[in-house]
Protein backbone atom coordinates (compact mmCIF):
# COMPACT_ATOMS: atom_id res chain seq x y z
CA UNK A 1 0.00 0.00 0.00
CA UNK A 2 3.10 2.37 1.15
CA UNK A 3 4.43 1.21 -1.89
CA UNK A 4 1.94 2.52 -4.16
CA UNK A 5 1.38 6.28 -2.38
CA UNK A 6 5.67 6.72 -3.18
CA UNK A 7 5.46 4.95 -6.81
CA UNK A 8 5.97 7.94 -9.14
CA UNK A 9 4.56 7.62 -12.98
CA UNK A 10 7.69 9.29 -14.29
CA UNK A 11 5.77 10.22 -17.50
CA UNK A 12 2.78 12.35 -16.04
CA UNK A 13 5.85 14.09 -14.13
CA UNK A 14 7.25 14.85 -17.36
CA UNK A 15 3.90 15.86 -18.81
CA UNK A 16 3.71 18.45 -16.09
CA UNK A 17 7.09 19.58 -16.66
CA UNK A 18 6.25 20.54 -20.51
CA UNK A 19 2.30 22.02 -19.21
CA UNK A 20 4.13 23.78 -16.91
CA UNK A 21 7.12 25.35 -19.09
CA UNK A 22 4.03 25.86 -22.03
CA UNK A 23 2.10 27.75 -19.56
CA UNK A 24 5.09 29.75 -18.28
CA UNK A 25 5.88 30.90 -21.72
CA UNK A 26 2.63 31.55 -23.05
CA UNK A 27 1.49 33.74 -19.75
CA UNK A 28 5.23 35.34 -20.99
CA UNK A 29 4.11 36.47 -24.10
CA UNK A 30 0.42 37.30 -23.41
CA UNK A 31 1.97 39.57 -20.61
CA UNK A 32 4.37 41.08 -22.84
CA UNK A 33 1.21 41.87 -25.25
CA UNK A 34 -1.02 43.54 -22.80
CA UNK A 35 2.11 45.95 -21.01
CA UNK A 36 3.79 46.50 -18.29
CA UNK A 37 1.49 47.52 -15.45
CA UNK A 38 2.11 47.25 -11.53
CA UNK A 39 -0.42 45.05 -9.63
CA UNK A 40 -1.59 48.30 -7.67
CA UNK A 41 -2.70 50.25 -11.13
CA UNK A 42 -4.73 47.39 -12.39
CA UNK A 43 -8.54 48.41 -13.19
CA UNK A 44 -11.27 45.99 -12.23
CA UNK A 45 -11.24 45.03 -15.65
CA UNK A 46 -7.93 44.07 -15.71
CA UNK A 47 -8.10 42.26 -12.74
CA UNK A 48 -10.44 40.34 -13.94
CA UNK A 49 -8.84 39.54 -16.88
CA UNK A 50 -5.93 38.55 -15.42
CA UNK A 51 -7.41 35.88 -12.73
CA UNK A 52 -9.21 34.33 -15.41
CA UNK A 53 -5.88 34.10 -17.43
CA UNK A 54 -3.99 32.72 -14.23
CA UNK A 55 -6.58 29.68 -13.92
CA UNK A 56 -6.47 29.14 -17.36
CA UNK A 57 -2.84 28.14 -16.99
CA UNK A 58 -3.04 26.52 -13.72
CA UNK A 59 -6.19 23.86 -15.43
CA UNK A 60 -3.42 23.46 -18.37
CA UNK A 61 -0.73 22.55 -16.18
CA UNK A 62 -2.41 19.85 -13.91
CA UNK A 63 -4.94 18.93 -15.74
CA UNK A 64 -3.48 16.06 -17.36
CA UNK A 65 -7.04 14.83 -19.21
CA UNK A 66 -6.85 17.89 -21.31
CA UNK A 67 -5.04 18.64 -23.82
CA UNK A 68 -2.52 21.47 -24.04
CA UNK A 69 -3.36 22.81 -27.11
CA UNK A 70 -6.83 23.85 -25.39
CA UNK A 71 -5.38 26.39 -22.44
CA UNK A 72 -2.90 27.81 -24.82
CA UNK A 73 -6.03 29.15 -27.00
CA UNK A 74 -7.82 29.75 -23.76
CA UNK A 75 -5.26 31.92 -22.22
CA UNK A 76 -4.40 33.60 -25.96
CA UNK A 77 -8.02 34.65 -26.63
CA UNK A 78 -8.11 36.08 -23.49
CA UNK A 79 -5.54 37.63 -23.44
CA UNK A 80 -6.11 38.74 -27.52
CA UNK A 81 -9.86 40.35 -26.32
CA UNK A 82 -7.65 42.23 -23.63
CA UNK A 83 -5.18 43.58 -25.71
CA UNK A 84 -8.31 44.72 -28.32
CA UNK A 85 -10.38 46.48 -25.44
CA UNK A 86 -7.10 47.91 -24.28
CA UNK A 87 -6.49 49.41 -27.55
CA UNK A 88 -9.70 50.80 -28.25
CA UNK A 89 -10.35 52.16 -24.48
CA UNK A 90 -7.07 54.57 -25.63
CA UNK A 91 -8.98 55.67 -28.57
CA UNK A 92 -13.03 55.56 -27.02
CA UNK A 93 -13.45 57.60 -23.90
CA UNK A 94 -17.12 55.88 -24.03
CA UNK A 95 -14.95 52.61 -24.04
CA UNK A 96 -12.51 53.55 -21.45
CA UNK A 97 -15.28 54.91 -18.47
CA UNK A 98 -17.42 51.30 -19.18
CA UNK A 99 -14.47 49.11 -19.10
CA UNK A 100 -11.39 51.19 -16.80
CA UNK A 101 -14.09 53.24 -14.83
CA UNK A 102 -13.93 56.73 -14.03
CA UNK A 103 -12.26 58.76 -11.09
CA UNK A 104 -14.69 59.60 -8.23
CA UNK A 105 -14.63 62.60 -5.88
CA UNK A 106 -14.86 61.29 -2.27
CA UNK A 107 -13.73 65.00 -0.37
CA UNK A 108 -14.78 68.21 -1.79
CA UNK A 109 -13.60 71.21 -0.17
CA UNK A 110 -12.58 69.34 3.34
CA UNK A 111 -16.96 67.62 3.20
CA UNK A 112 -17.02 63.59 2.60
CA UNK A 113 -19.11 63.04 -0.15
CA UNK A 114 -21.00 60.05 1.44
CA UNK A 115 -23.26 59.02 -1.66
CA UNK A 116 -19.99 59.20 -3.66
CA UNK A 117 -18.41 56.34 -0.95
CA UNK A 118 -21.84 54.21 -1.28
CA UNK A 119 -21.37 55.11 -4.83
CA UNK A 120 -17.81 53.27 -5.06
CA UNK A 121 -18.90 50.68 -2.66
CA UNK A 122 -15.90 52.23 0.39
CA UNK A 123 -16.60 52.96 4.03
CA UNK A 124 -15.29 55.62 5.97
CA UNK A 125 -13.11 53.93 7.54
CA UNK A 126 -11.03 52.84 4.20
CA UNK A 127 -11.33 56.47 3.24
CA UNK A 128 -9.82 57.61 6.54
CA UNK A 129 -7.04 54.37 6.65
CA UNK A 130 -6.39 55.51 3.00
CA UNK A 131 -5.60 59.43 3.53
CA UNK A 132 -3.74 58.04 7.21
CA UNK A 133 -1.64 56.16 4.42
CA UNK A 134 -0.84 59.22 2.62
CA UNK A 135 0.06 61.28 5.43
CA UNK A 136 -3.08 63.15 6.07
CA UNK A 137 -4.52 62.85 9.27
CA UNK A 138 -7.17 65.75 9.39
CA UNK A 139 -9.70 65.72 6.50
CA UNK A 140 -10.47 69.56 6.93
CA UNK A 141 -7.10 69.52 5.43
CA UNK A 142 -8.03 68.38 2.32
CA UNK A 143 -9.27 70.39 -0.66
CA UNK A 144 -10.18 67.67 -3.05
CA UNK A 145 -9.66 63.49 -2.62
CA UNK A 146 -10.39 61.11 -5.47
CA UNK A 147 -10.73 57.24 -5.68
CA UNK A 148 -9.18 56.40 -8.78
CA UNK A 149 -10.69 53.69 -11.10
CA UNK A 150 -7.72 51.31 -9.85
CA UNK A 151 -8.60 51.60 -6.25
CA UNK A 152 -6.35 53.90 -4.80
CA UNK A 153 -6.73 57.17 -3.29
CA UNK A 154 -5.57 60.50 -4.40
CA UNK A 155 -5.23 63.66 -2.33
CA UNK A 156 -4.38 67.49 -2.95
CA UNK A 157 -4.04 69.47 0.30
CA UNK A 158 -5.71 72.67 0.60
CA UNK A 159 -2.84 75.53 -0.40
CA UNK A 160 -2.29 76.39 3.06
CA UNK A 161 -1.64 72.46 3.80
CA UNK A 162 1.16 71.86 1.20
CA UNK A 163 4.27 71.09 1.74
CA UNK A 164 6.90 74.31 0.64
CA UNK A 165 9.03 74.00 -2.30
CA UNK A 166 11.82 75.77 -3.06
CA UNK A 167 10.46 77.33 -5.21
CA UNK A 168 8.39 79.34 -2.46
CA UNK A 169 11.81 79.31 -0.61
CA UNK A 170 13.08 81.22 -3.70
CA UNK A 171 16.10 79.11 -3.54
CA UNK A 172 18.63 78.16 -6.45
CA UNK A 173 18.43 74.34 -7.14
CA UNK A 174 20.92 72.37 -9.30
CA UNK A 175 19.54 70.50 -12.09
CA UNK A 176 18.65 66.75 -12.13
CA UNK A 177 18.47 64.48 -14.47
CA UNK A 178 18.57 60.44 -15.22
CA UNK A 179 22.20 58.94 -13.54
CA UNK A 180 23.75 56.84 -16.10
CA UNK A 181 24.60 53.45 -14.70
CA UNK A 182 28.45 52.95 -16.11
CA UNK A 183 29.61 50.27 -13.84
CA UNK A 184 27.28 47.38 -12.49
CA UNK A 185 28.73 43.91 -10.92
CA UNK A 186 32.33 44.73 -11.90
CA UNK A 187 31.13 45.25 -15.45
CA UNK A 188 31.32 48.48 -17.45
CA UNK A 189 28.08 49.12 -19.19
CA UNK A 190 29.48 50.34 -22.50
CA UNK A 191 26.25 51.59 -23.89
CA UNK A 192 26.21 53.99 -21.39
CA UNK A 193 29.30 55.18 -21.60
CA UNK A 194 28.19 55.89 -25.74
CA UNK A 195 25.61 57.67 -24.73
CA UNK A 196 27.50 60.30 -22.46
CA UNK A 197 30.06 60.95 -24.86
CA UNK A 198 32.56 59.26 -22.75
CA UNK A 199 35.04 55.85 -22.96
CA UNK A 200 36.45 53.21 -21.32
CA UNK A 201 40.10 55.13 -20.91
CA UNK A 202 38.15 57.89 -19.32
CA UNK A 203 36.08 56.06 -17.09
CA UNK A 204 39.26 53.75 -15.82
CA UNK A 205 40.92 56.56 -15.16
CA UNK A 206 38.41 58.72 -13.12
CA UNK A 207 38.31 54.99 -11.29
CA UNK A 208 42.00 54.95 -10.85
CA UNK A 209 42.07 58.73 -9.45
CA UNK A 210 39.52 57.45 -6.72
CA UNK A 211 41.31 54.46 -6.14
CA UNK A 212 39.31 51.98 -7.49
CA UNK A 213 39.76 49.05 -10.17
CA UNK A 214 36.84 48.33 -12.66
CA UNK A 215 36.31 45.15 -10.40
CA UNK A 216 36.08 46.65 -7.00
CA UNK A 217 33.04 48.56 -8.31
CA UNK A 218 29.65 47.47 -7.50
CA UNK A 219 28.26 50.38 -9.05
CA UNK A 220 29.39 53.67 -10.49
CA UNK A 221 26.71 56.40 -11.42
CA UNK A 222 27.43 59.59 -13.49
CA UNK A 223 24.63 62.30 -13.02
CA UNK A 224 23.75 65.26 -15.22
CA UNK A 225 26.19 67.35 -12.93
CA UNK A 226 28.83 65.61 -14.23
CA UNK A 227 29.43 63.71 -10.47
CA UNK A 228 30.84 60.29 -10.36
CA UNK A 229 30.06 57.98 -7.70
CA UNK A 230 31.23 54.84 -6.79
CA UNK A 231 29.61 52.27 -4.56
CA UNK A 232 31.96 49.70 -3.58
CA UNK A 233 31.94 46.10 -4.17
CA UNK A 234 32.57 44.01 -0.81
CA UNK A 235 31.00 41.77 1.56
CA UNK A 236 32.67 42.84 4.50
CA UNK A 237 30.79 45.84 4.94
CA UNK A 238 29.59 45.50 8.65
CA UNK A 239 25.69 46.24 8.73
CA UNK A 240 24.14 47.00 12.17
CA UNK A 241 21.25 45.52 11.88
CA UNK A 242 18.75 47.49 14.43
CA UNK A 243 15.57 45.80 12.73
CA UNK A 244 13.19 43.50 13.80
Amino acid sequence: MFADIFKIDWMEVLDVIIRSLLSLVTLFLVAKMLGKRQVSQLTLFDYVVGISIGNFAAEMTINLESQEINGVVAVLIFGIVAYIIDILAIKSIKLRKYFMGTPTIVIQHGQIIKKNLRKVKFDLNDLLEECREKGCFDMSEIEYAIMEPNGKISILPKPEYKPVTIKDLNLKNEKQGLCANLVIDGKIMKNCLRNINKTEEWLRQQLKVKGYKVEDVFLATFDINENLKIYKNSDEIKVNNILE
